[in-house]
């Protein structure tokens, strides 16, 4: 939805919108509350940065990170933008720090990417083959020495080809890099860590900041900041289930199964407080989160209530023991 409205301010913005384009705007604010909260949420971004889209070095920051996006898409003119405003003063940086732009940017100009409940394999050149799970985003960086991945945004399984170049493969995140050693294996990243598990071969991990290194085996996993990598421990083999749509629940809390569930749901999923905590277990396919809470409160004491078709509340049943 955000990409969405980004798109619909470049077009109106771009000075060159017809009648018929804001026919089509109107059109699509009216469609759901989700779009017009998406449109206040990019006109807000917007009016922050309007001081410093005056300065006279925002011209020079624009054209220098256009030319290194390599595209002159509209859309990402606008995102590139923002982010050339934000390098351009002392303002700029503190905003663009405290916002979830920059994420989100980089996700949107990746190589590739996967918006709300999209999965997608991607074979590339080398036959090295990658499932990018919701909400995710890499970029691609292949040369003559070496193979590299770098991970901005979410998770990817890789299953590796033998290169008959013989590059090592590597995966970069902004908390360290990854050296596959033969393997198949998968990265996820989060706000404050990037958890690495391996299900065949061998991966060497190296921290960005303080270069300590692990060797994580098969049946495997590790954690691990910028600074600091956690110890191995056994992984979890059915984790790899979500490149099928499934969550595999092994005595996990509800909060972490609806997490999942929201990264899938086009809307608003919340969770009350008094049943976060609940043991699941069971597979449910998170890529149909109807069925899925379906299934759920079929076995839990818990009611879903849907305000809108759009909006979903899980709340206690009425009859549930306190």
């Amino acid at each position: 939805m955000l990409e969405q409205a980004a798109g619909w301010f470049a077009v109106l913005d771009s000075g060159e919108a017809t009648a018929a384009d804001h026919q089509r705007w109107e059109g699509w604010l009216a469609e759901s509350a989700e779009h017009r909260e998406a449109w206040r949420y990019v006109e807000r971004i917007s009016r922050r940065f309007e001081p410093i889209k005056v300065s006279p070095e925002r011209n020079t920051a624009l054209t220098a990170y256009q030319r290194a996006s390599g595209t002159r898409v509209r859309r990402r003119q606008v995102l590139a933008g923002i982010a050339a405003f934000a390098g351009s003063g002392l303002l700029g940086a503190i905003t663009w720090r405290h916002t979830p732009l920059p994420g989100m940017t980089e996700a949107w100009l990746a190589d590739h990417r996967t918006a709300t409940g999209e999965i997608r394999e991607i074979a590339l050149s080398d036959g090295t083959r990658v499932w990018l799970n919701v909400l995710s985003a890499f970029n691609q960086n292949y040369r003559p020495d070496q193979r590299q991945l770098r991970l901005v945004r979410g998770e990817i399984l890789i299953d590796t080809a033998a290169d008959p170049l013989q590059r090592p493969f590597y995966v970069a995140t902004s908390q360290g890099r990854l050296q596959a050693l033969g393997t198949r294996f998968s990265v996820r990243l989060d706000e404050a860590e990037t958890t690495v598990t391996v299900y065949g071969g061998a991966v060497e991990v190296r921290t960005a900041a303080t270069d300590a290194t692990a060797i994580v085996s098969a049946g495997q996993q590790t954690r691990f900041t910028g600074l600091s990598l956690a110890a191995t421990e056994e992984a979890d083999p059915s984790r790899e289930s979500w490149t099928q749509g499934l969550l595999v629940a092994r005595d996990i809390p509800l909060s972490d199964v609806v997490r999942e569930l929201r990264r899938h749901h086009r809307g608003y999923l919340g969770l009350a407080p008094e049943v976060a905590g609940l043991r699941v277990f069971g597979g449910y396919p998170v890529n149909d989160p109807e069925r899925a809470l379906a299934m759920l409160e079929s076995v839990m004491p818990i009611r879903v209530r849907r305000t809108l078709p759009w909006w979903i509340s899980i709340e206690p049943r009425d009859d549930a023991v306190r």
